[in-house]
């Protein structure tokens, strides 16, 4: 059952929030947390039955371990019982997501034959396994006991809007939450501004980047097919995945934070403008944040952070960044996205250092202008790194690269011939379509040519409305809308003034319903001075907005796309 499905939307959604609503407006709380539990294991279960074994063995197992690190009072017993805890999540993780992975490494290092596992990947199994192995290490540390009900802590791991993909919730980011008497009442502005983020989700997902997707899909297709991609095939293809991975994952954030909304729980945001971001720091800083504050938290700190040295910071810095692409998937190509990012940053931190310590004064116009060469800068960097996510393979990344840099080529569409035909001098083609790719509309039974104009003026506008428009939370800044502290595990206060070697530090989201657009001057790019007037409110101008964004996505939903992030 997908966000973006007229089962989930039309029957499973409306269904599950009356009943929950119902039931919690009597005042029987406990059984409408029972009632939303129930449900979302429904949801869970709806693809495959048999995974929901797996995630209640998870939530059982967890939940026995964490009783057993309140209770048990021996030093030696309680690290006994952390490291079995971690070691059977990672164990279910390793053999679920990373067995065929780590027997085709043996069997090509060893130049043998080893038969796949069969094995299907249980949906959200890296988010709930960290999910659990943050509260096991949270347990173990924290001087005060978490004393959750079973109920919550079951609701809390298998709530159905974050469980899929994310946002990767803290524990005690949401449980105490149900605790709230509110939010089993029905609340008109709550859920207003729930089903104004959800449209706006589905929105992104549906128009946004189902509809640059066939371009990535097609071109990609190509390059694993052997195709010598011309350069401008080859940017069109790692853009549009650019723009389709982001709409796309961004968009399933916003509507698993809209859902969450309707009911009155406050989610994480997940996006802050990411391809606004100066530097590779700065857009770790927007991009997946609860992932990053995950990693930060509970793998770079615990490496040591920078506390030891350069060099042991640097170390810390590219084992994190490894995992953290080694978690995205079970391939090379994911280990090496990971090792170009972790590259990044330790350049981004070097030039920083070098920058400092030089203490070069600048005049205004000069900063400015090498704030933006360092945006466009980044932004390269970040398409280059999402080639290698995106190719099934090494060599295709290569490819594509290949194609990138005019290795293969140059060819523009026909229809620029008149324009630019004085180009043939130094070697550029024009031709009637893309020679190397031909285009194709997916929605149609028969093949269609499009021109290449086509998609070259769908990236260029969503790459304007990335850079240049307000995020879905500058435009809901008025409303509030998360309104959850970061309250993973808490550093040392040495640790904690290093945050931004890998992540910015924690995000006072309570503060977020009553910033304007001038707070974000100093990290985006190009601000809209005109948010802060446009900025949501509930009333009758936003209604009809969140309607015709809704319908339109509604309207499409004739070939239902699954969300990459669940392949993950």
């Amino acid at each position: 059952m997908l966000f973006n499905s007229a089962l989930f939307i039309g029957c499973f959604l409306p269904i599950t929030l009356l009943i929950f609503f119902q039931i919690g407006g009597r005042g029987y709380f406990r059984l409408a947390t029972a009632w939303l539990l129930a449900a979302s294991l429904v949801f869970y279960s709806w693809w495959n039955p048999a995974n929901l074994l797996l995630l209640l063995a998870s939530i059982g197992f967890n939940y026995g371990v964490g009783v057993g690190l309140v209770r048990v009072a021996q030093p030696y017993l309680r690290k006994a019982l952390l490291v079995l805890g971690i070691t059977v999540n990672l164990t279910w993780l390793a053999y679920f997501k990373y067995a065929n992975f780590l027997l085709a490494t043996v069997a090509n290092l060893t130049d043998t034959t080893l038969n796949p596992v069969e094995v299907v990947l249980p949906l959200g199994i890296s988010f709930f396994t960290f999910q659990q192995i943050a509260y096991l290490v949270d347990s173990y540390r924290s001087p005060q006991p978490f004393a959750y009900r079973f109920l919550d802590y079951s609701l809390f791991v298998s709530f159905f809007p974050h469980l899929i993909a994310g946002p990767l919730i803290h524990h005690k980011q949401i449980i105490h939450q149900f605790a709230n008497h509110a939010i089993y009442r029905f609340n008109s502005a709550s859920f207003a501004m729930g089903v104004t983020l959800f449209g706006m989700g589905l929105f992104k997902k549906v128009i946004l980047a189902d509809g640059v997707a066939p371009y990535s899909t097609q071109i990609f297709a190509a390059a694993t097919d052997g195709v010598a991609l011309t350069v401008v095939e080859a940017w069109i293809g790692a853009l549009a995945f650019t723009l389709q991975l982001y709409f796309d994952f961004s968009g399933y954030s916003d509507m698993a934070v809209g859902l969450a909304k309707m009911i009155g729980i406050d989610l994480p945001i997940n996006f802050n403008s990411p391809y606004k971001a100066v530097n590779i720091i700065d857009f770790w800083r927007r991009w997946h944040m609860t992932l990053s504050n995950f990693l930060r938290d509970y793998l770079y700190i615990p490496l040591g952070g920078n506390r030891k040295g350069e060099l042991r910071r640097n170390l810390n810095l590219m084992t994190t960044m490894l995992l953290g692409g080694l978690w995205h998937g079970a391939a090379w190509t994911f280990v090496v996205w990971g090792g170009l990012h972790g590259v990044y940053l330790l350049i981004n931190h070097q030039w920083r250092s070098l920058w400092q310590r030089l203490g070069e004064q600048n005049s205004q116009q000069n900063l400015v202008w090498a704030k933006r060469a360092s945006w466009l800068l980044t932004f390269v960097a970040v398409v280059v790194g999402w080639v290698f996510f995106r190719a099934k393979s090494l060599e295709v990344a290569v490819s594509m690269l290949r194609g990138m840099v005019g290795l293969n080529g140059i060819s523009l569409p026909a229809s620029l011939e008149d324009s630019l035909g004085f180009m043939q001098a130094w070697g550029v083609q024009f031709n009637d379509l893309m020679p190397s790719v031909q285009l194709q509309v997916e929605q149609l039974d028969d093949v269609n040519e499009i021109d290449p104009i086509v998609p070259i003026l769908k990236i260029s506008a969503l790459l304007l409305l990335v850079w240049l428009a307000p995020n879905t939370q500058e435009w809901l800044t008025r409303g509030a809308v998360a309104a959850v502290p970061d309250q993973g595990i808490q550093p040392s206060d040495a640790d904690q003034l290093r945050r931004d070697d890998l992540r910015i530090g924690p995000v006072n989201w309570q503060t977020l319903g009553r910033l304007n657009l001038r707070s974000f001057k100093l990290n985006s790019l190009n601000p809209n001075q005109l948010s802060a007037r446009l900025s949501w409110r509930p009333n009758r101008v936003w209604a009809v907005i969140s309607a015709i964004l809704t319908a339109a996505a509604l309207l499409n939903l004739a070939q239902v796309s699954e969300f990459l992030y669940f392949e993950f």
